[in-house]
């Protein structure tokens, strides 16, 4: 499992420079993505308008004050080195429907799941990976979204 994540990951990192989401996420809407298709908080259409809602989305377990497993965490500590403060999270704990429907959306089956401008970016690992690479600053630029590590570095380089 481990391998074909970090399979995904590379396709996805070569073919859109951090965007391994795209790929996965469109391979969930043409194998038809969450079951059923009703009007509840886990379908298909109820997740698609919670991921386009606005250009940084978090599905973890907690929320960012109070993240309640380690990988959530991590990712509200990443998006907070980068400055990013203003994004959605959705705490898939007070929601099962939820919980299930975002994994049948992205075709991913861990939390947390982050989703920049809509598109699927991967979990907790991709966006350390993205971050230690440098893609995180340039798919948040994208976003109109600057780091924050872009001052800290001009901050160094005045020293």
């Amino acid at each position: 499992m481990r391998g074909m994540l970090r399979a995904a990951w590379r396709v996805g990192a070569a073919g859109a420079r951090g965007r391994a989401g795209r790929a996965l996420s469109q391979a969930a809407s043409e194998s038809g993505g969450a079951e059923g298709g009703g009007s509840g908080s886990g379908s298909r259409e109820a997740v698609e308008r919670l991921v386009r809602a606005h250009p940084v989305v978090v599905f973890m377990k907690g929320s960012p004050e109070q993240p309640l497993c380690g990988f959530s965490n991590a990712v509200v500590q990443i998006l907070r080195l980068h400055g990013v403060e203003d994004y959605r999270a959705h705490d898939v704990l007070q929601d099962p429907d939820l919980r299930q429907g975002i994994k049948n959306y992205s075709n991913w089956p861990t939390i947390p799941q982050v989703f920049l401008n809509g598109e699927f970016v991967g979990g907790c690992d991709i966006l350390l990976q993205m971050h230690q690479n440098g893609d995180l600053v340039e798919e948040l630029k994208k976003l109109g979204i600057r780091s924050a590590l872009l001052d800290a570095e001009k901050d160094q380089d005045k020293k």
